[in-house]
């Protein structure tokens, strides 16, 4: 018989996980990709979207087109897992399987932020970006709060991205001079594990006029005003802000979460049931929650699914290293490769912002549109 292989998510992980499984088995195993959404959507595109880039049809890639052998894509919404049994029921049927792999990425939970509303003052989703590139154009200066609600978050340079952008989008309104931006952020500074990457973001907010508050979280939106942890308020015209970040509620009901998030093994993904397996933002690796950390989990379990198939030893690793490329402003873009499990403690370098650079960040997401969706 078959192996089954069920894998919940179609993102980074999920794409990434069963595309490797079919190029390697093909239809000698069975794999069942889940995902409530009709597309995927890159999480940078969120910001071409949000500042008119790309409209919203540009950013989603249809799951009508991921076709691979050996996987079939379902389109369904997972309502229980049982990590035990590895048997997930859906709002269609139910699933077995005999080897799990939960890839569901980080929920946004806003009932713990008053005044953060999802689809309408939030850039993490496509609702929300995509209603607030309709809300810019009324925009005529004032008072802008890129804010944090919770650490940890997808992406940790999104924020700082957001902000320079933001920054281009006022100049070329011609409102520069009428606009204050204020980027508000747990985190101590906007890459912790890259200095040199922080201090060149630190630098390019200087030169536009930008405040940076670390340690520091929003904690509500009233009307025009922003309330944060440290008891203290800012003044707002337009709030730009990233909800706190959760695993979803169906993976803590299905008692694999601890603190929040689903622990693992760093270095196998491995959860504490035999043979299910996490990958991605909901899982606990000290990796940060971005797509290519999520990649590069994916293979690891992957190769060792294969191996294992194979009858050979499972030797692969989760690397824990990837590349993030860091929207600077006019036309610039800058990368910071950084490496979280191979040494005593991360380390990053940093690749500063050009236009060249600009090439290497299209060509990130070209080549996995090719690979997943084959166009």
């Amino acid at each position: 018989m078959k192996t089954k292989i069920l894998i919940l998510g179609a993102g980074f992980g999920g794409l990434e996980m069963s595309t490797t499984l079919s190029e390697a088995l093909g239809d000698s195993i069975d794999v069942t990709l889940i995902d409530r959404s009709d597309a995927f959507v890159f999480g940078y595109a969120k910001l071409d979207l949000l500042f008119g880039r790309t409209p919203e049809a540009g950013v989603r890639n249809a799951y009508a087109d991921f076709t691979k052998p050996g996987v079939r894509l379902l389109r369904e919404t997972i309502t229980a897992i049982d990590a035990e049994a590895r048997r997930v029921t859906t709002d269609k049927g139910v699933h077995e399987a005999d080897i799990l792999v939960i890839a569901l990425g980080a929920d946004y939970d806003v009932s713990s932020t008053p005044g953060v509303v999802l689809g309408v003052n939030e850039f993490y989703s496509v609702a929300g970006a995509a209603h607030l590139s309709t809300v810019l154009p009324a925009f005529t200066g004032g008072d802008v709060v890129v804010g944090v609600c919770g650490a940890p978050y997808k992406c940790p340079p999104a924020p700082a991205e957001c902000a320079l952008m933001m920054h281009d989008y006022a100049k070329a309104r011609g409102l520069a001079d009428k606009t204050r931006i204020t980027v508000v952020n747990p985190l101590p500074s906007p890459v912790p594990p890259s200095p040199d990457t922080s201090k060149a973001i630190l630098g390019a907010f200087e030169e536009r006029g930008i405040t940076f508050m670390p340690n520091t979280r929003v904690t509500g939106v009233d009307g025009k005003t922003v309330q944060l942890d440290n008891g203290s308020t800012l003044n707002c015209d337009l709030f730009l802000g990233v909800p706190k970040n959760r695993a979803a509620d169906v993976v803590v009901a299905a008692g694999l979460t601890d603190g929040g998030w689903v622990p693992v093994d760093a270095f196998t993904l491995q959860t504490k049931f035999s043979g299910v397996y996490a990958v991605g933002d909901l899982a606990n690796t000290g990796v940060p929650k971005a797509g290519v950390y999520a990649e590069g989990a994916a293979r690891t379990v992957a190769a060792n699914i294969i191996s294992r198939l194979r009858g050979q030893e499972e030797t692969a690793r989760n690397p824990g290293a990837g590349s993030c490329y860091i929207e600077f402003g006019a036309n610039r873009i800058a990368r910071v490769d950084v490496d979280f499990l191979s040494g005593p403690k991360p380390f990053g370098t940093f690749h500063g912002a050009s236009e060249a650079l600009r090439v290497d960040k299209e060509h990130f997401g070209s080549s996995r549109r090719a690979r997943w969706f084959g166009r």
